[in-house]
């Protein structure tokens, strides 16, 4: 649940600031896929470590 999560929220992040950057329409799909999987990444590193610590 966390890196579903904290994916969107960096996909949503990353094409707001393509489009505050006045980025074209790719430039939104791009920056928002790139954002989407670090986000993700890091996501999913908070999920295993919350696994790790508390059981």
């Amino acid at each position: 649940m966390i890196v579903i999560v904290s994916g969107f929220i960096g996909a949503v992040l990353g094409g707001l600031k393509a489009k505050k950057r006045k980025g074209t329409g790719a430039d939104m799909l791009q920056y928002a896929a790139g954002y989407g999987i670090a986000f993700a990444l890091v996501g999913m590193m908070v999920a295993i470590a919350i696994d790790r610590l508390v059981v």
